[in-house]
């Protein structure tokens, strides 16, 4: 969330400057609201002020004092619930503006507009067709997505055999890489959340559609609610900083606004598996933070040997909470095409504001919000995705990357 000072100051600049990031959200409507509250709040302020002066009279009040009193008792009644009624529409309106982009993040409407950073590997060359990975699975008998349709319905998946094998050992080899190569803390957290956990991150309200729910409580839709909720509502020392967790979890997406959008095969589910890394930063530091995090995803596909490239988001291609984002794209040959397989953002304070996480530089000092950030070390399934198509053989055979051969047991293939 922006601060309110902030958004006050620079909601028309915003407006004017980026409409594509700003069009879901009437900014014009939100300096008229806040000026009058401000109006509210002065003659509020002004009654009382008056309701005072008379109270401080010595002596018992005159008729005409007393009917005055009882006048301004019942205006600053109506003034206060004016008040209130203007500062929860202010509240709620601040909840759905988004994160401001850094001034770094390249200007545009759409993805169009995202520019490549770098690249990295040379795509393979076959000597045959190469198969989409639902095609080398299902011949292999390790995706089943009929019978997963039977259990739970479209977008579900069932890997058997040495598919569920090759899911594990992902999992655990990027467990592995992140934390003793990488340096970050492991930890398991819940994967059911409150209302306040998504809210703190931004899935809430706005994108109350895109989440299953249970009871009170909601389905993670990405292990960064949790894990970035661990430190909800403390001020850290800033000494501890940063702070890096590492955390598997499955995670859970309605996929409300992605109907006809790969409908086949493990890009798009409802229910998929990933490593999330998450870091607590200073303010100073969250830039050097934000390429530390995308160079420890990248890691993860250069010890696959997966060819991918590095893509900065545009404007208007941004997350809600973010204010810079890398995509790291995978290449699917069968597809033939870069695909998603990690997003790496920088928040800067918006998150931490909405959680109230903050830090303390001394003793002396009062407590700022620091910056989170978070990226996909990486999301498993689409990794799994692209072993397949990168690995895959003529005779219909895929091959395990050196790197996960110890995690799959020593089996250098899959036929």
């Amino acid at each position: 969330m922006l601060a309110r000072a902030f958004l006050r100051e620079n909601a028309q600049r915003l407006a004017a400057e980026l409409p594509e990031r700003f069009a879901d959200v009437d900014l014009a409507s939100y300096v008229a609201l806040d000026s009058r509250r401000r109006e509210l709040v002065t003659k509020l302020e002004a009654l009382r002020g008056r309701r005072n002066e008379l109270v401080a009279v010595k002596g018992r009040p005159n008729p005409s004092a007393l009917a005055e009193m009882k006048t301004l008792k019942e205006e600053i009644r109506g003034l206060e619930e004016e008040t209130r009624r203007a500062d929860e529409d202010l509240t709620a309106f601040e909840q759905r503006v988004p994160n401001v982009p850094d001034p770094s993040v390249p200007i545009g409407g759409d993805e169009s507009a995202n520019r490549e950073e770098r690249r990295w590997g040379e795509p393979r060359m076959f000597s045959f067709e190469p198969k989409p990975h639902w095609e080398i699975g299902e011949r292999l008998g390790i995706l089943d997505f009929e019978r997963a349709a039977k259990i739970a319905g479209a977008r579900f998946s069932l890997q058997t055999g040495a598919g569920a094998r090759l899911e594990r050992a992902l999992i655990n080899f990027m467990l592995d890489l992140h934390t003793v190569r990488h340096g970050y803390t492991e930890v398991l957290p819940p994967f059911l959340v409150n209302r306040e956990s998504l809210f703190g991150t931004g899935q809430l309200p706005k994108f109350e559609g895109d989440l299953f729910r249970t009871g009170d409580a909601y389905l993670i839709p990405t292990a960064e609610v949790p894990v970035t909720n661990i430190h909800r509502g403390e001020i850290l020392d800033a000494e501890r900083l940063p702070i890096r967790y590492a955390a598997y979890t499955p995670c859970f997406r309605a996929e409300a606004g992605a109907a006809g959008r790969d409908t086949r095969g493990l890009i798009r589910q409802h229910q998929f598996d990933k490593v999330e890394l998450v870091a607590f930063a200073k303010p100073e530091d969250s830039p050097d933070e934000l390429d530390r995090l995308t160079g420890n995803a990248e890691a993860v596909l250069r010890a696959l040997e997966l060819p991918y490239r590095v893509v900065s988001l545009c404007t208007g291609d941004l997350g809600f909470a973010a204010a810079k984002t890398y995509d790291l794209e995978v290449w699917l040959p069968g597809q033939n095409a870069y695909r998603e397989i990690s997003s790496c953002s920088s928040f800067t304070d918006f998150q931490a504001r909405r959680a109230e996480i903050r830090f303390r530089r001394s003793a002396e000092d009062k407590p700022e919000f620091l910056h989170t950030l978070n990226g996909s070390g990486l999301a498993v399934g689409r990794t799994l995705v692209a072993i397949l198509e990168n690995f895959q053989r003529e005779d219909g055979s895929v091959e395990i990357p050196a790197a996960l051969v110890a995690h799959m047991g020593g089996a250098t293939e899959i036929r």
